[in-house]
């Protein structure tokens, strides 16, 4: 396991609701896509670790947040997805952000981002900026709220089908070498000195087994090459008068409540950690 970084900043990135970042500047289908990036988030780490016109890819891109923000901030994006909705997705938000004037451009591409070096341009290769992404937790999340007239339901909660080979469905040890399979074709795009920023959260697969993905992850980016430069915390919760205001679904919450009254600490997610590395 690789040596835990101290904490150095604390990202401010939900002080809007997840909707309210993205209302207006995505397309409302957006909300379809599982495990979506805090545009917040996004911004904060493209504008701190890269300049106007720089190029910024995801790998796996999902519903292109990274690639909004991206071309919002008047940089170049290029994302990558293995599921052929996600990336429809991504292209027509791609196309909202250009109807909206903004500064740069960006491309998506559907493919199984574990061959990224076939997928990606030749122009792209030792020209990446910042690789900014998120691997999926499992294949699902706690969704969205559906009220029906036989009660309360979860929707848009899963990933796609297992057919196209997404890393969600392929458990724990498949998806670190997934991910490292990633990092190593990314190290090859990545500009000498460019950055990577991954964020992620300790994963709870039952309530009393925590997995410490961050810290897998890390020794996944280091075994690749590449160099550990800080650790940042970027809030999933408000920050009001020095108190933390939750932004949890119903569904987190129910899950606190069950785990504590059977007696597991359980605590609700406030933040992601942020892992940035980078190409000497």
């Amino acid at each position: 396991m690789a040596e835990a970084l101290p904490v150095t900043s604390v990202w401010l990135t939900c002080q809007q609701a997840s909707r309210d970042q993205r209302r207006g500047r995505y397309v409302p289908e957006s909300s379809s896509h599982p495990g979506k990036m805090l545009p917040n988030l996004a911004a904060k780490a493209i504008s701190s670790y890269t300049a106007p016109g720089d190029l910024v890819l995801d790998p796996m891109c999902g519903s292109g947040t990274t690639l909004v923000e991206a071309m919002h901030l008047g940089r170049q994006g290029l994302g990558v997805d293995i599921e052929p909705r996600f990336t429809a997705l991504a292209a027509a938000n791609v196309a909202l952000a250009t109807t909206q004037a903004a500064a740069g451009t960006a491309k998506v591409l559907t493919g199984d981002a574990t061959r990224l070096l076939d997928l990606a341009p030749a122009s792209a290769v030792g020209k990446v900026a910042l690789v900014l992404t998120s691997p999926p937790y499992g294949r699902g999340t706690h969704g969205l709220v559906q009220a029906t007239s036989t009660g309360v339901r979860k929707r848009d909660h899963l990933y796609g089908d297992r057919e196209h080979g997404n890393l969600a469905y392929a458990g724990w040890s498949r998806l670190l070498d997934g991910f490292t399979e990633i990092l190593a074709a990314s190290y090859q795009l990545l500009r000498p000195g460019g950055t990577v920023v991954i964020t992620c959260r300790p994963v709870r697969r039952q309530r009393d087994d925590l997995i410490d993905l961050p810290g897998e992850l890390l020794a996944v980016a280091q075994s690749v090459g590449l160099v550990p430069v800080e650790r940042c915390a970027a809030m999933l919760a408000a920050v009001r008068d020095g108190q933390i205001v939750h932004r949890a679904s119903m569904f987190g919450l129910m899950a606190v409540r069950r785990a504590r009254a059977e007696g597991v600490p359980v605590h609700l997610v406030a933040h992601e950690d942020v892992l940035v590395l980078r190409r000497c």
